[in-house]
């Protein structure tokens, strides 16, 4: 059976996070500060370095990814790990300030964390939903494979709609044109297809010229009208030739939508990363604050 990322090692970093937050609240609960609970007692200090240490530590991961020849500990152990430890984070700080909190540079800092775990969260949301969804969309092609396609019936359609009529061609063209694929991460959440307005466009098309056939054939007597409307329907190669193009762009739409919907997958996986790391540096940086002014002006 495959282990996701929360019940990795059979929920082995779950299992110290408990313990490790079992330890602190019966700590807190024994310890009696003479007063109001508070970071400056030697609880405080220590449950504060514990979290320090760990905001640290959390923040290696980022390093840790991007050397697939590390040998301390599995990828996703690490993930895991990370997952459960930051969430610790919550309650230790608390315990750490004895639930109490102001309008200064320490709860900036409590704040900036919060901000930080819980856009984790939403990307383990992200990370066990979309892989998924992205396998189900692609149907065993690859976005490359589905790309090339979509190239290739772009360049047959073209080709089709240049013998039969220049403003057909150009809707076409401009259909191409405003399908939008790829790029950077805003653009993948945009991503669309301007394959509805071609289809549009050949539909009146084809509706028209039937229209103008049939007001033909009821100009004419009952007999030539039945051999004329015959006998245009077996010619008609214009017709054949837009009646194609629409199945070719009705293919390159139903793909272009697959490919679309893979990129905007993507993008969701990557895009709540601009929010976690950035905030993470914040962080940082907020509990380097905190730590001196809590030594050096407390």
């Amino acid at each position: 059976m495959h282990d996701s990322i929360l019940t990795y090692a059979k929920s082995r970093y779950l299992w110290i996070s408990v313990a490790l937050l079992a330890g602190s609240l019966a700590a807190y609960i024994w310890h009696d500060p003479g007063g109001l609970p508070n970071g400056g007692t030697w609880l405080g200090y220590t449950l504060g370095t514990i979290g320090a240490l760990l905001i640290v530590w959390l923040m290696f991961f980022g390093i840790r990814k991007r050397r697939y020849l590390n040998n301390v500990g599995t990828l996703r152990g690490w993930l895991s790990a990370h997952i459960y430890l930051g969430t610790c984070l919550i309650l230790i700080v608390l315990l750490h300030a004895g639930f109490q909190l102001g309008w200064n540079i320490h709860t900036l800092a409590f704040l900036l964390m919060l901000i930080v775990i819980f856009s984790g969260f939403f990307g383990v949301y992200v990370y066990l939903r979309y892989p998924n969804l992205m396998t189900r969309n692609r149907e065993s092609a690859t976005r490359e494979a589905m790309l090339e396609e979509v190239n290739e019936i772009d360049l047959n359609a073209l080709a089709l709609a240049d013998g039969i009529d220049p403003k057909i061609h150009a809707v076409v063209l401009r259909s191409i044109e405003n399908t939008k694929l790829g790029g950077g991460v805003w653009t993948q959440l945009r991503a669309r297809d301007g394959s509805d307005l071609a289809l549009d466009s050949l539909h009146k098309a084809i509706a028209a010229r039937e229209k103008k056939q049939d007001m033909k054939t009821t100009e004419m007597p009952t007999m030539f009208a039945m051999v004329d409307f015959l006998a245009g329907r077996a010619t008609d190669k214009q017709g054949d030739a837009m009646r194609k193009l629409i199945d070719l762009i009705s293919r390159k739409k139903g793909l272009a939508t697959k490919v679309a919907r893979d990129m905007q997958y993507q993008a969701m996986m990557e895009i709540w990363l601009y929010i976690h790391v950035p905030l993470s540096f914040a962080l940082l940086a907020a509990l380097i604050a905190h730590i001196v002014s809590s030594f050096f002006y407390w």
